[in-house]
This record gives structure tokens, C-alpha cells and sequence, in this order.
């Protein structure tokens, strides 16, 4: 199944009443990227889970290694910006960051400043 996709939000001086999504634990989340996009993890577990985001590149032919963050219980992280050199797919899925989490539990959220 294809993974989940997870909508951007733009922040404004009016401001933001922020929407959440489920984390989907099996086939992964995706959002779109800009370079100035922020991804929001809610942990609503009673522990540390973790987040990973997938880094697609490889250098001098090595894979570059996978940004995971933990997230404590109860707690809410904000991770990024994320420079698309570095976290956006590409072919089919260009302009997207790949998102994993640990549980169901996970709940998130992708927002943006425009300018």
C-alpha cells in the first residue's frame, strides 16, 4: 500500500489551529517539501517512540544513514526544516519526505512559513 500522506499547513499572522494525523505505523507517512517545512510528532504513548526520516541519497556510493529522533511519552517534538538536497525522494515521489513511526500512537503534523 502506498504511504500516507500527511498535509501541509501554512503558518500566518492570523495563526494556525494545527490539524493532526494518525501515524501510520505500516506503510509510513509522506509530506510535501520546500526546504522550509517543519514535521510536528505528538507522542500520546506512555513512552519514548521513535521517528525516522528517510534520507534518500548515498555518498561516494554509501548510504546516507536515516534521521531518527525519539520522542518521549506524552511529549511533542518539532523536527526540521529539511533541506531537499538532503530528504527529498525522487522519481515518482519527488518533493516528498518519508516519514516512519514506531506505533499508531504517533500523531503529526507538517507546517510552513510561506514568504
Amino acid at each position: 500500500m502506498p504511504r500516507t500522506a500527511v498535509a501541509l499547513q501554512d503558518v500566518t499572522r492570523a495563526g494556525l489551529a494545527v490539524t493532526e494525523a494518525a501515524g501510520d505505523n505500516v506503510n509510513g507517512n509522506q509530506f510535501t517539501n520546500d526546504g522550509k517545512t517543519i514535521l510536528r510528532v505528538r507522542n500520546s504513548s506512555g513512552g519514548s517512540l521513535n521517528v525516522t526520516i528517510t534520507t534518500p541519497g548515498t555518498v561516494d556510493g554509501l548510504a546516507v544513514a536515516d534521521r531518527v529522533v525519539a520522542v518521549g511519552a506524552g511529549v511533542t517534538t518539532f523536527i526540521g526544516p529539511f533541506p531537499v538536497d538532503q530528504y527529498n525522494q525522487g522519481g515518482a515521489d519527488a518533493g516528498q519526505v518519508f516519514v516512519d513511526v514506531t506505533a499508531a500512537t504517533m500523531f503529526l503534523s507538517v507546517m510552513r512559513i510561506p514568504l
